[in-house]
């Protein structure tokens, strides 16, 4: 009786298509941008409907997007470690320095589970891969440019404020420092100016910048008093101010900005002003296609950052908890 079911020989079908496509490693550690289209083609277009009406309700939001992947990735990998809340065995990155109080989007992030699973009829895509569909699909709304991302993460079941705390670039770094900071995670000096580019987009914090605006030497005097307005020595923490003058548009007036010493943050500024990386910067800022160019790529480098591939971690079924 069974055999005559269609839904019967539907399962089977949908069983022997996701174990062939978990099972393939075809390159890049495992790693095919193909990986859901004969098991759930319906998954990419499900979640670029979600980053897109995220985005057009709040601008922003792409920029906190494209931050959980950074930032994400920059800790034992790309493995959606970040998402996890804090549990007596999850020593939770959204605790770091980094992270506390200002990484965002998390809800967003659930919102894309949840409409993912709906569409595949089952979790089968990882909350490592929404991260780094959802930083292309948020650049991609903001007028930026596309790339093709690999696919087939799987979700970590640890996480390391520890290691977030350590490995993550901090906003008042030097140039020495971003390099060697880069280095470590297998990027190099061009990786670094790219996908610092990735500040054309969002906004920072008063605590992240005030030292920059009151004690740094190498930022416009206008700029600076205009931002102390904003930002007092002391109180006012949480107040924004945009990372460039288009905060809302991918283009390359953040490297505009650099040549003008009117970088925002102390480790922007560190791109130009008389180092090694002084030429990328005015090539971006000459050529958006350039820039662009090397964003997608450094983006691809980024997201092939150590992930769990084959049977190592595990896909989630809430991006904020192991299973």
């Amino acid at each position: 009786m069974a055999l005559s079911n269609p839904s019967f020989f539907q399962a089977l079908l949908f069983l022997s298509l996701a174990t062939s496509a978990f099972s393939t490693q075809p390159y890049r550690d495992g790693l095919t941008p193909n990986f859901y289209d004969y098991v759930c083609p319906r998954a990419l277009p499900a979640i670029k409907r979600v980053v897109e009406a995220a985005v057009q309700q709040e601008r922003r939001m792409g920029a906190s997007l494209l931050r959980l992947h950074f930032h994400d990735c920059f800790v034992n990998g790309c493995d959606a470690s970040i998402l996890l809340d804090p549990t007596p065995t999850i020593d939770s990155e959204k605790l770091a320095g980094p992270n506390n109080n200002s990484a965002r989007g998390f809800e967003v992030i659930d919102q894309i589970k949840a409409e993912v699973d709906k569409a595949c009829g089952y979790s089968l895509v990882s909350c490592a891969d929404i991260l780094a569909i959802a930083a292309r699909d948020s650049v991609v709304a903001l007028g930026g440019p596309s790339w093709e991302v690999q696919l087939g993460r799987r979700d970590s079941t640890t996480a390391s404020k520890t290691a977030a705390n350590n490995d993550i670039p901090a906003p008042n770094m030097d140039l020495p420092a971003l390099i060697n900071t880069f280095q470590k995670q297998g990027l190099n000096s061009r990786d670094l100016v790219a996908l610092s580019g990735a500040h054309t987009i969002g906004f920072a914090q008063c605590r992240i910048f005030r030292d920059r605006i009151y004690k740094d030497t190498n930022i416009v005097a206008d700029f600076a008093r205009s931002l102390q307005s904003l930002c007092p020595r002391t109180g006012e923490d949480s107040n924004l101010a945009a990372l460039d003058p288009s905060p809302a548009q991918f283009d390359s007036l953040y490297f505009h900005n650099l040549l003008a010493q009117k970088g925002l943050l102390h480790s922007d500024q560190a791109l130009y002003g008389g180092g090694s990386t002084d030429e990328m910067v005015k090539t971006y800022s000459d050529d958006v296609e350039a820039f662009w160019d090397d964003f997608a790529k450094s983006m691809v480098k980024l997201g092939n950052l150590k992930p769990l591939t084959g049977n190592q971690g595990q896909i989630r079924l809430n991006c904020r908890r192991v299973n």
